[in-house]
């Protein structure tokens, strides 16, 4: 097995917080930087982390951030070692963004984070935390106010697959795995993919709840999910790859069924799509076989611990 605990175990760690940027307010980036600031002060006087560098990638039509924000950024928090951005000229998703910025990366650990989250003060070092162990490949922080349901192991952690609203993985690790499949995914799920990899090869997902951060998502007031039209189409379409890729095809013929009986845009759309890809053989190669790994429970990617 990949030894992703060495760099950990010699000392403290060096990391980088890469985020995503599409339309997001300056202000919230400038508040979630403070918090990583104040988690990286504490983090380095206890001796867990060596120093924390800073990636932006922007996937905005226009730049998010101008020259003059970003130099205020750094004099603002001087407690990141470098921040640096990038503005991407076009929309290319989360995963393709990401899998960018990883090109450059170089420190022991990357955190893959959400531009507008801002972090407890003993949030990275919690995170770090479980890498102590063997077999480790990636910690997941809890959100807030609203925590994600599904399971968790209440002793260890362990969990189906992290979402990289705020998770921690190895540098070793997401190179190996070659990043996110950003071929097959767009905006969701790359997270849920990436994860089943990381299990596949051997290792652990560890939800950390000690790690605890805040991420503004609400409900309505009926208590359901408030979902735009782009997280409803490229979640219907990212349910369609995950059901093939992780070789669930009676799934797949259950939701293009159902998609094309709808009469909902998205959902014929996703189905389209879908059908289109298959007919030029572009889809991924099927995974997992033997369903070892991959927890298809109803719609969802996980048991999750409440009942709806």
């Amino acid at each position: 097995m990949l030894d992703v605990n060495r760099a950990f175990a010699d000392g403290p760690a060096s990391l980088r917080v890469q985020s995503i940027i599409y339309n997001n307010a300056p202000s919230d980036i400038e508040k979630a930087l403070a918090s990583l600031a104040r988690a990286i002060d504490i983090g380095v006087a206890a001796g867990e982390i060596q120093f924390v560098d800073m990636a932006f990638g922007d996937c905005s039509p226009l730049p998010a951030l101008d020259a003059a924000q970003i130099d205020k950024l750094r004099a603002a928090n001087p407690e990141i070692r470098s921040l640096s951005y990038t503005h991407f000229g076009a929309n290319i998703g989360s995963a393709r963004g990401h899998n960018a910025l990883l090109e450059t990366l170089n420190t022991d650990f990357s955190v893959i984070m959400n531009p507008d989250v801002r972090v407890s003060p003993t949030a990275l070092m919690e995170l770090l935390r479980p890498f102590r162990q063997a077999g480790i490949g990636m910690t997941e922080a809890r959100q807030l106010p609203i925590e994600h349901p599904k399971y968790f192991d209440p002793t260890t952690g362990e969990t189906s697959w992290a979402t990289t609203a705020c998770a921690m993985i190895p540098r070793q690790l997401l190179q190996e795995l070659n990043g996110f499949d950003a071929d097959t995914f767009f905006l969701y799920c790359d997270d849920v993919d990436f994860s089943w990899r990381v299990r596949l090869a051997g290792f652990k997902i560890i939800y950390q709840p000690s790690a605890v951060i805040f991420h503004d998502k609400r409900l309505d007031q009926d208590g359901s999910w408030i979902a735009g039209e782009a997280e409803k189409y490229y979640s219907a379409e990212a349910a369609l790859m995950m059901a093939h890729k992780w070789s669930r095809h009676d799934l797949v013929e259950q939701y293009l069924s159902m998609y094309q009986a709808s009469g909902v845009e998205y959902l014929e759309r996703a189905s389209a799509h879908f059908l289109a890809r298959r007919e030029a053989g572009s889809l991924p190669t099927p995974l997992d076989n033997g369903g070892s790994v991959a927890q298809f429970v109803g719609y969802n990617y996980a048991v999750h611990r409440f009942a709806l």
